[in-house]
Formats: C-alpha cells, structure tokens, sequence
C-alpha cells in the first residue's frame, strides 16, 4: 500500500502557480477543478482555463506537474484541463472586479519564438525578417512582431512604410500582410523613420495590445523581434509569453558572444526557455564565392556549448542579404540560391523538426468484443492528453 497524498497538500503545493495573465494563483482562481490520487503515486490535476485554447496551457502544463511532482511520495503527474462555464467565468470576474477575463488572442498561436540579442548591429531584425519568409515558404502560418520599438524595421525589410492597420468589427486590428507573412509593428503607428520616446509603462502597455488586441489568428509560428539588452521590453514579453522559446542571436566575435551571454541569463531568469543560437556574420562571401572570416570563427559554436542549446545555423554575411533588407523583399523569396538564404532556409527546417508534435487522442481498443475501459473511470497512468 502507498503513501496517500492529502488533497490539501496537493492544494498547497499548488500555491506557487501564478497564472501569468491574472497575476493570481490558481488556487486563488479556483481554477485547479479536480485532484484524484492513488495509492501508488500517480496525481491527476485537472485545471479549468478561461478559453479553449489558452496560450499558456504549457506554462500550466509544466508548472503544475513540477509543483506537485515535488511532493515526498509522487511518481507521477498528469495534467488535464477542461474551461470554465460561463457562470464559473462571471464569478471569477466578480472575484477579480474586471469586466472581462482574457481573449485569448493568441489562443491559435502553436510557437512563439522571440528572437534577442546582447547588443545591437548583429543583424537580428534582418534575420527574423528573412526567417519568417523562410518559414512561409515551407508552408507554416507565420506572423512577425516587430517589439523593437525604437529601432524598428521590420516594416522596411517587409516593404510596408508607415502603412496604417485596419480595425476589425470586433475592435481588433488587423496585421498588415506581405511576402505570406502576417506583421505588426509600432512603425504603422508613426510617422515613417520618427522617433519614438516612450518610458516603461507606455512600452508595456502597447506591447499588450499588440499581443492581446491583434488579430494574429491562426499561426504555426509567431516571431518576436526584441530590442538587443535586457531591458524593459524583454522582461514585459517574458509576462505576457511565458510559453515562449528564446533564440539568441550572436556574430562569431568573442565580444559579441560574450553580451549575447547576458541576453540568456536574463531569459534563465524571466524562465523563458532557450531554443538555440543562431551565429550571423560568420563570414563574408564574396560574389566570386570567396570567404572571409571578418569577425573570427567559433563565437555561436562555444555559446551553444555553453548553454547547452543547439548552434541552429551559421549565417554568412552577403552583400543580396543587406541590399535586399533596404529593398523591401527578404532575400530568401529574392534569391534563395545565395549563400546567406541557404543558411537561413537551414535555420527554418531546423525549428520546424524542434517543433512539438500534437500527439493524437487515442481511440479506447476493442478486444473480443468488449470495449477496455480504465477502472472506476479514471484516466491510464502516464499520459497527460489534454481533455476535449
């Protein structure tokens, strides 16, 4: 006979998950809906969400298994989720004393991949411009959010200006679409090339809209282009997308790798998962064919060591791939035959293979006639399939 877990145990360790939408723990929200133990171990939680399909279910996938799993005794937690009714929303509302719970916006978004660096100047806008083209083109939904809100220029690399977004009947705006790719950027808010001057409060406030109040729909991969540092913008997006990887953007210069390193303390701290380096620059090759290691060798290969991450790909410097970024038209749809859209085009095949794949609901087997059912209905230990 094992050890039984108390439910208020359970309920305890629980505590420490914080919806990061609500600011709350989900005990608080009375949101942890079910708890069922066994004798030998194994916990089932099931949590209710506020929508379908809630873009941080993994970031409750994750923290509610590692909460419970702790406990003297635990062998094994599996996570379901169901939503909430109506009536359940309504009293949450009123616990919370706010007129709506929230959308959900990116609700159809499968990964969220936010793309930094130490500092400036190692091409990190460029590459996820042509990135996001490259993941097009291999047939995914792609949506870019230009979060580098002073030095912006997504838009040019897309051929968009300061072309304004439109509003949709239900009050969200609509990206502005170019080359396959869905874009949003503080650029179609301003005068085109004006500066921006905005402290903290109103940096986060428009980086909330542009996750929460846009219509990004249906995508496979939304991109994040970051400011380079770690300062409030980062830290804001590490909030609002705790279900985010971090792909780190370095040259192969020794000091470059060395400032690209503070970007991934600062994603280990915001607990924002690192999904590889990306080295830029790695050479420059010439139009004759010719190559030159004009920053040195090695930078992203070490990094990656470091880390414990993948190196996804080494980019080399072109002179298509800078005139193609001021022309409006990412090199990778221009000419992907050029040595830098290989690379690139290489990049995207490689996070496509790092992608989860959804894992099917398996249909109940018939054996002789007889349908297998799990005992007392409870749910076969060891898997964690989300609920209908």
């Amino acid at each position: 006979m094992g050890l039984v877990i108390a439910r208020d145990e359970i309920l305890r360790a629980l505590e420490v998950v914080i919806d990061p939408e609500l600011h709350r723990s989900i005990v608080e929200l009375d949101m942890v809906r079910s708890i069922e133990t066994s004798p030998n171990g194994v916990i089932d939680v099931t949590v209710s969400l506020t929508t379908p399909g809630c873009p941080i279910k993994g970031h409750f996938q994750t923290a509610v298994a590692q909460a419970v799993s702790a406990l003297e005794g635990v062998t094994h937690v599996n996570v379901y989720f169901d939503v909430l009714s109506d009536a359940q929303k309504a009293t949450l509302q009123q616990k919370l004393g706010r007129g709506s719970l929230p959308a959900g916006a990116l609700a159809q978004v499968a990964n969220v991949l936010c793309i930094g660096s130490g500092k400036g100047g190692v091409g990190k806008s460029t590459l996820t411009a042509n990135l996001a083209a490259a993941l097009a083109g291999e047939g995914k939904r792609v949506g870019v959010l230009d979060a580098d809100v002073w030095g912006y220029s997504i838009p040019r690399m897309y051929g968009l200006g300061a072309t304004r977004p439109s509003v949709s009947s239900e009050r969200k705006i609509i990206p502005l679409g170019a080359h396959g790719v869905k874009v949003m950027s503080i650029g179609f808010f301003v005068e085109e090339d004006s500066a921006v001057v905005w402290r903290g409060p109103m940096l986060h406030k428009a980086l909330t809209q542009f996750l929460q109040d846009v219509e990004w729909g249906a995508l496979d991969y939304l991109l994040v282009d970051l400011p380079p540092g770690t300062g409030d913008v980062s830290m804001t997006l590490a909030q609002l997308l705790p279900q985010a990887q971090f792909l780190i953007v370095t040259t192969p210069q020794q000091t470059a790798q060395r400032v690209a390193r503070r970007a991934a303390q600062m994603a280990h701290k915001v607990s924002l998962q690192i999904g590889g380096v990306i080295e830029n620059m790695s050479s420059f090759t010439t139009p004759s064919g010719e190559r030159f290691t004009i920053f040195g060798e090695g930078g992203g290969q070490e990094l990656a060591e470091e880390l414990d991450v993948p190196l996804l790909g080494r980019v080399p410097l072109t002179m298509p791939l800078r005139q193609q970024a001021d022309g409006g038209v990412p090199l990778v749809i221009e000419d992907p035959d050029d040595p830098a859209a290989q690379a690139i085009h290489h990049v995207a095949r490689g996070l496509i293979a790092m992608a989860p794949t959804q894992l099917p609901v398996l249909p109940l087997v018939e054996v002789s006639g007889s349908t297998i059912e799990p005992a007392e209905g409870r749910k076969p230990v060891g898997m964690s399939l989300p609920m209908a």
